[in-house]
C-alpha cells in the first residue's frame, strides 16, 4: 500500500510537472510568433517577384494564396482568441486580386503584428478562457498554440515552392 501511494504521488507529481514545463507562458509564446514572422519573412524575400503567381500544380494554390491563407487565418484565430475584431473579413485575403510581392508581404507581416498585438493585450486568466472553435471547445491559449501549428504548416509548404522555382529555401530557424 506504502509503494502505490509513493508511485501514485510521483505519478502525479511528474504529471503536473510536465504541464507546467510544457505550456508556454505569454511572454515565451509572443516571443516565438515574433520568431515566425522575421522566419516568414525570409520566405517572402526568398521567393523572386514572379514567382508568388507560381503552382506547382494546377490544383493547388499558389505560393501568394498559401501565405494570403496563412494571414488570414492569423487574423481569425487570433480575434476569436483575443475577443479583438479583425480589420479583415473572414476569407477576403484568399481572394484578393493583389497578390504582388509587395502586397502579399506587407499582408502577411501585418498578420503577424496582429497576432503579436493580441498576445500582448491578454492576460493570464484571460488565457484560460474556454471559447467554441467550431465543434471543439478550448482555451484562447490552446487557440494561439492552433494558429501557431497552422501558420507553421503553411509555411512548410512553401518550402516546395521555392525549391521548384531553383532557388534554396532559407534555413530552419528554431531559435
Amino acid at each position: 500500500m506504502k509503494k502505490t501511494s509513493l508511485l501514485l504521488s510521483l505519478l502525479t507529481l511528474f504529471v503536473f510537472s510536465f504541464k507546467s514545463a510544457s505550456a508556454l507562458d505569454k511572454e515565451q509564446m509572443i516571443k516565438e510568433w515574433e520568431r515566425a514572422k522575421a522566419y516568414t519573412k525570409v520566405y517572402l524575400e526568398t521567393m523572386p517577384d514572379d514567382g508568388f503567381d507560381f503552382k506547382p500544380s494546377p490544383d493547388i494554390r499558389s505560393f501568394a494564396d498559401q501565405m494570403m491563407h496563412l494571414a488570414n487565418a492569423n487574423y481569425n484565430f487570433a480575434a476569436l482568441a483575443s475577443g479583438v475584431k479583425s480589420p479583415i473579413e473572414r476569407g477576403s485575403l484568399e481572394k484578393s486580386t493583389d497578390k504582388s510581392k509587395a502586397t502579399t508581404t506587407k499582408t502577411v507581416l501585418d498578420s503577424y503584428d496582429f497576432v503579436i498585438n493580441a498576445l500582448k493585450g491578454m492576460t493570464d486568466a484571460q488565457m484560460k478562457e474556454m471559447v467554441k472553435m467550431g465543434n471543439n471547445e478550448m482555451n484562447k491559449e490552446l487557440v494561439f498554440a492552433k494558429a501557431f501549428e497552422h501558420q507553421t504548416h503553411h509555411r512548410g509548404q512553401t518550402t516546395i515552392y521555392i525549391r521548384m522555382k531553383g532557388i534554396k529555401p532559407p534555413n530552419e530557424m528554431l531559435f
